[in-house]
């Protein structure tokens, strides 16, 4: 009985492995049918999105290929627009081509046609030239006949050699042919200078005309009136305590001698010598003479200089019509008006200078404003030459350097002496203007000396060529007359004389406005009759 539930037992389990094999076997087929069903289902709609994908892609190439089109259509049509628009430019261009090539080809014509008459009145003309040269040899050869007729003549009658005889005749053509050459120098140059002059003169008396100014400069005063002697005393003060204070504030000499009522301030520049002139003037009228007191008067006085020379500058800028010049360039052309040039004030004259050099300028379509501009800065040297080494032109030049003037006006400074050769007209009618307001009569004073070298260096100069006999200087030293030996000299002489000493006048001498150089040649015959 136990044997028989073991075997049933053995059967049950074997059984159960069958079912759990067979439910394993059907549970697998289950799964296998079921994921292969969904991945069926899975690729039908993976097919049905891929064939929607590329349709979706098959009409959105369709869309950008029409866009492609129609954009390269467009295209298309823009550069062919653009084509046709050059195309007709260039049609344009080269229609305008043609016609300025006809043009020229028909100037080239009308030129042609020029030359061909020119040609034929060339050809007439060689004609009658070569008919004419034909008489001329034929003049020549007659001509040269009498000459070996005379020649022979003349070796018969004065005993003469051919060539002594030929020597002669060259001599005598030599002397006439100078004579002529002189007159026809003289009829050009006297037609010439009298036009230029006339010309000159108009233009100049139409600039002095419009330019109204003193017709003499001033002289600085250097001495200080007083009212008695005894005030000089109190000016010296006891041991001499005053004086000295006055001398150490103004960097002044005093000078007091036995002049009366007098006292002579020395002193090389003119600034100080002013402010040492007012303030002993103040310190006369009030009394109170003692080193405080002088002291306190000097350098109120210098104030009142330093504000008198800027109001000076800022008066002449304005008077001339210059604006936007340094403030520091304007005072120092305020320093000026204490400044003297051979008894020219020095403000005055560059201010004149300025007035005739800008109309000098407007007459001749030149630039007015640099023409006035340098006219009043060209002596701005001499305001600190005193103070400074070097001449006035170079102190001018790096002046205006300095404070920013423009080349132009810089040229007009260093060449108004000649020291640089002209660059502008403007430099031209600067040195011209300061030409003009130095030699009028009455603006400048020479020291006797000086002018007695001037009159001497004048017959030296003369004196020194071959022929002269005597020279005497005249005007003032404005004119030289010189006699020749009548004898040496002959007429066409004189004149290559005259030019000969005016050079070396012009390149040895400085003076002012011009020298005029007569020669005189005079033969005189004298015999008795008995």
């Amino acid at each position: 009985m136990s044997n028989f539930i073991s075997a049933l037992c053995a059967v049950g389990t074997i059984a159960s492995i069958f079912i759990g094999l067979g439910a394993l076997i059907v549970g697998l087929a289950g799964g296998y049918g079921l994921t292969y069903l969904i991945n069926t289902k899975k690729m039908a709609r993976g097919k049905q999105k891929a064939v929607k994908i590329l349709e979706d892609a098959y009409a959105e190439a369709k869309t950008v290929k029409k866009e492609a089109i129609l954009e390269a259509k467009e295209e298309i049509h823009k550069q062919r627009l653009e084509f046709d628009q050059e195309v007709k430019d260039r049609r344009i261009e080269l229609q305008k081509t043609e016609d300025r090539l006809t043009q020229k080809e028909e100037f080239i014509d009308k030129k042609d046609l020029n030359l061909d008459k020119k040609q034929e009145e060339i050809d007439t003309q060689k004609k009658i030239v070569d008919e004419k040269l034909v008489k001329v040899n034929e003049e020549l050869a007659k001509q040269e006949q009498i000459k070996q007729e005379m020649i022979s003549q003349l070796e018969k009658v004065a005993t003469l050699k051919k060539e002594d005889a030929k020597q002669i005749l060259i001599n005598s053509m030599v002397e006439d042919a100078k004579k002529e050459a002189a007159k026809l120098v003289k009829a050009i140059e006297d037609d010439a200078n009298e036009q230029a002059t006339k010309k000159a003169q108009n233009i100049v008396s139409l600039a002095i005309q419009k330019c109204a100014t003193d017709v003499a400069g001033e002289i600085t005063v250097t001495s200080v009136s007083i009212p008695n002697d005894e005030m000089k005393g109190r000016v010296i003060g006891r041991e001499g305590r005053n004086i000295r204070a006055i001398e150490n504030a103004t960097g002044v000499d005093l000078i007091i001698d036995d002049t009366p009522e007098t006292i002579t301030v020395s002193c090389f520049d003119p600034i100080r010598r002013e402010v040492a002139r007012l303030s002993l003037e103040k310190l006369i009228l009030d009394g109170r003479i003692h080193p405080t007191r002088i002291e306190e008067i000097v350098e109120k006085v210098q104030k009142d200089v330093d504000q008198t020379i800027k109001q000076a500058g800022e008066q002449a800028v304005n008077e001339a019509g210059i604006y936007g010049m340094h403030p520091e360039l304007v005072k120092i052309l305020g320093k000026l008006k204490y400044r003297t040039s051979y008894g020219q004030n020095v403000l005055k004259h560059s201010l004149e200078t300025c007035y005739i050099a800008g109309l000098l300028a407007s007459e001749m379509g030149a630039n007015v404003q640099v023409a006035k501009r340098g006219g009043l800065l060209h002596d701005i040297g001499k305001a600190l030459d005193h103070e400074i080494d070097g001449t006035h032109v170079a102190i001018g030049v790096d002046l205006a350097k300095k404070y920013k003037e423009s080349p132009e006006v810089i040229h007009c400074i260093e060449a108004h002496h000649f020291d640089v050769e002209f660059h502008s007209i403007e430099a031209v009618l600067v040195q011209v203007a300061d030409a003009i307001s130095s030699a009028r009569p009455g603006a400048r004073r020479e020291t006797l000396d000086a002018y007695v070298k001037r009159l001497e260096k004048l017959e030296e100069i003369s004196n020194s060529f071959n022929g002269v006999e005597k020279s005497f200087a005249v005007q003032a030293g404005r004119e030289v007359r010189i006699i020749v030996k009548p004898e040496e000299i002959s007429d066409a002489d004189a004149m290559f004389l005259a030019k000969d000493i005016a050079k070396r006048i012009e390149a040895e001498m400085e003076y002012p406005g011009q020298i005029k150089v007569n020669v005189i040649r005079e033969a005189r015959f004298s015999e008795f009759a008995k």
